[in-house]
This record gives C-alpha cells, sequence and structure tokens, in this order.
C-alpha cells in the first residue's frame, strides 16, 4: 500500500496529520495555511473544558496547501479530547507524517501530549515533528525536558511556532516535510 497517491495532473497528493491535546491550537493552524475554506467539524463545548474555548472539533479540520505543481499537502486535523480518540486512528491511515502541537502556554498540555504521541507511533512509523504553539523561542532545559516527557528521539524536531503565523505555520511543515524527504531517502538507500 502506498501512503503517497497521484493527482490528476501528475503530482504527488500527501496526507499529513496534525495532532495534539484539546486547545493546542490545530484548527488555526490549518485555517493559517490552508488555501481552500477549512471543512471543519467543530460543535459548541457544553462540559467544564467551555472555560478555555467555546468549539471543539469533534471529527476532523481538513486543509490544503499546494507547495509546488508537483506537490500538495492535504492537511487532517485530529480532535484533541480523549472521548474522539477514535478518529485518530482514522484520520492516520495512509498519512505520510504528522505534526504534534502543544500549547506552551499550558503546562498540562505537555503531558496531555504523551498518550497521543504514544498512540501516534504505536499506529504508524512515519515522520513527525512537535509544533510548540505560543513560543517565540525554546531555551534548552525547556526542550530537554519536552524530550524527555514526550520521550522523543534525538531525529524529532522541536520548533517553536505562532499558528496564526502563516510564516510560522510554514515552518512548522518545512520541518516536517525535511523529515519525510530524509524517511524517504533512508528508505530507499536501503532497498538498494
Amino acid at each position: 500500500m502506498t501512503t503517497r497517491a497521484r493527482r490528476r495532473n501528475g503530482g504527488q497528493a500527501v496526507k499529513i496529520v496534525v495532532t495534539g491535546p484539546f486547545a493546542a491550537g490545530k484548527t488555526t493552524l490549518i485555517r493559517t495555511i490552508s488555501e481552500i475554506t477549512v471543512l471543519s467539524t467543530e460543535k459548541g463545548i457544553t462540559d467544564e473544558t467551555r472555560s478555555t474555548k467555546t468549539d471543539t472539533t469533534v471529527a476532523m479540520d481538513f486543509g490544503r496547501i499546494t507547495i509546488d505543481r508537483d506537490l500538495v499537502l492535504y492537511l487532517f486535523g485530529t480532535p484533541g479530547q480523549d472521548r474522539f480518540d477514535f478518529m485518530w486512528e482514522i484520520l492516520g491511515e495512509g498519512m505520510l507524517g504528522y505534526v504534534v502541537l502543544v500549547d506552551a502556554s499550558r503546562p498540562e498540555s505537555l503531558d496531555e501530549a504523551v498518550a497521543i504521541v504514544r498512540a501516534f507511533r504505536k499506529m504508524a512509523h512515519v515522520p513527525y515533528v512537535v509544533g510548540l504553539n505560543r513560543a517565540e523561542g525554546i531555551d534548552e532545559a525547556e526542550e530537554r525536558r519536552m524530550r524527555e516527557t514526550l520521550d522523543l528521539e534525538p531525529d524529532v524536531p522541536v520548533v517553536p511556532c505562532d499558528v496564526t503565523d502563516r510564516e510560522s505555520v510554514k515552518a512548522v511543515l518545512l520541518a516536517l516535510l525535511y523529515a519525510v524527504v530524509d524517511s524517504l531517502d533512508e528508505s530507499a538507500a536501503a532497498q538498494v
């Protein structure tokens, strides 16, 4: 089974998943970068998390960005609440890589991301990056703590970002694309 589909014009369509804890900024990231109107399944929140935000994704978000005539990224955003975790595997099917988004302004966001990273690693052995939303930078101690908490391999990029800024979102997606290309190169070299 291939994870890269051919588009009608001959270019590659690549599936990327954007995941992370509740209120990490997944929907905003996709809305910031998508060249199409984002398909979103947000519903009003009726439980105690309403104090954090008023709407939450219950199934998925979908957006698209054309890198060039040969490459289009299809972005699928997952729900962040545990009760919708059954969607993670559905949305992860066929992905070439994923972004784990963590909210730097909410310390509990990192702890909530642990189970998500574990679930995605178990479901697919594909490249991923960690986007640290609402962070202007990251110092060595903070990055070390994040890597230890999430049990990240040294080659997994941690990218500070602002999901409301298009250039910042591009940096996260480029880090992922470089990781995907490196992974494909390693696979090709192993088959020679």
